[in-house]
């Protein structure tokens, strides 16, 4: 099958301007696969769909929700999307679909309906208007859903070959959206397709592709190691699927974003369950299995990534570019209730989950490198973060590409956010220089 057949990829790309359309497609999709004859098809329009789409149906007198996860370039790659029975055989609170479809272009889940929020839209109405009760609630969720996956990756932490771990789907998360899918070649795929070439138009500079990717980057004062593009050369190297065996391999989610996340409340307390398990895998690399939660649940919020208008309302930015250096100023930072989500992430799932690891002698020397890296390629290769080429504006381009680099670099002198995170999970206890 071709991109150009492919019919989820067709369904996606006519729900952005035909939707009549789309629904009729996806309704013959359900009766074809599933012989499901859906009525009342209806396409949500929501900030967290970057590279998937989902809505509701009604077939007989039930009613469903569906969900599909289309990447470039998938009919080409190999390997399979949607193993949750991994997940649940762990011990993983996740929610398994009733139907469901594997083939290459036509990959589908079919969900019962359910009524509970996503934890994404719970966490981003905190962002909006702060509540301390809400917000205990939120992080005690996250606390015991973080305690039951620890538990899962200390059992199944294990040695693995490079041939397992190049064979898990995460991959088209991270190195695969560098390369072309069907020579290899990097620069290729989203990397090239989003940066290579192109402008980057900031509040107050307009640079060309060999200005910005090669610029020395300060942000608030703050100069760092690397430039957008030398971060992107690092990760085409050490990302490597064949080079990510050093750490152990683990059964992990791999995109539990928390728009693939439910929230459930009930005698006064709140749970999270998984769905939507397109990256699933028993062999994923130990150092990316938290990656994704990490980066889109935290350090994407509030609003720059997934809301660009609001930021832009909400938060500054100013760029100046002097002499090879792009000066960043901005007054975007964490809420409140996403510095909690942080400290979460440190002491109840990076720090526990790097001990054992050192502890069996599965911690590779450069690990803060690894986690950088991955946590660089979030933001800038699940959509193109360059204003006016998608939904970004000039101002949350800016604050995107300083947090990007925040994450992926460390800084030259001092510390930061992120530098104090990575000390904090060490280890070593104590608070020592990046390599």
């Amino acid at each position: 099958m071709t991109e150009s057949n492919s019919r989820t990829a067709d369904i996606r790309r006519m729900a952005r301007t035909d939707e009549p359309a789309a629904t009729a497609l996806l309704a013959g999709l359900l009766l074809d696969l599933f012989s499901l004859k859906a009525e009342q098809v209806r396409i949500n329009h929501d900030q967290y769909s970057l590279n998937s789409l989902n809505g509701f149906f009604d077939a007989g007198r039930q009613s469903f929700f569906f969900k599909f996860h289309q990447e470039d370039g998938e009919e080409a790659m190999s390997g399979e999307y949607y193993r949750a029975d991994i997940l649940a055989r762990a011990g993983l609170p996740v929610d398994q679909p009733l139907y469901m479809s594997v083939l290459p272009g036509e990959q589908i889940l079919i969900y019962r309906r359910r009524c509970d929020p996503r934890f994404s839209d719970v966490l981003r109405a905190l962002d909006l208007q702060p509540d301390p009760a809400a917000e205990s609630k939120a992080v005690a969720a996250e606390q015991a859903l973080s305690a039951r996956v620890l538990s899962v990756y200390l059992e199944t932490l294990h040695d693995v070959t490079s041939q397992e771990v190049a064979a898990e789907p995460i991959h088209r998360l991270f190195y695969d959206r560098l390369t072309d899918p069907q020579s290899g070649a990097i620069p290729g795929g989203r990397y090239k397709n989003f940066y290579v070439g192109q402008q980057f138009l900031l509040p107050g500079v307009d640079l060309d592709w060999g200005t910005f990717s090669k610029a020395r980057i300060v942000i608030n004062g703050q100069r760092y190691r690397y430039s957008f593009g030398e971060l992107f050369d690092l990760a085409s190297v050490r990302l490597r699927p064949d080079k990510l065996a050093d750490a152990g391999g683990v059964v992990a989610h791999g995109d539990a974003h928390n728009a693939n996340v439910w929230y459930t409340e009930a005698d006064g307390r709140a749970e999270l369950s998984y769905f939507d398990p397109a990256f699933a895998g028993q062999n994923v690399p130990s150092l990316l299995a938290e990656v994704k939660t990490t980066f889109h649940n935290i350090f994407a919020h509030p609003l720059w990534l997934y809301d660009p208008a609001e930021a832009e309302k909400r938060y500054s930015g100013l760029a100046r570019y002097e002499a090879g250096t792009l000066f960043l100023e901005t007054d975007w930072d964490l809420s409140a209730v996403r510095r909690k989500l942080l400290d979460v992430k440190a002491d109840n799932m990076w720090r526990p989950l790097l001990s054992a690891m050192d502890a069996r002698g599965m911690l590779p020397h450069d690990w803060r490198r690894v986690i950088r890296l991955a946590l660089f390629l979030c933001p800038t290769l699940v959509m193109n973060i360059r204003a006016g080429a998608s939904s970004h504006n000039p101002t949350s381009s800016l604050i995107a590409i300083a947090v990007a680099v925040m994450v992926g670099s460390e800084p030259e002198t001092g510390s930061d956010m992120m530098s104090r995170f990575l000390d904090r999970i060490d280890p070593a206890f104590d608070c020592v220089s990046e390599t």
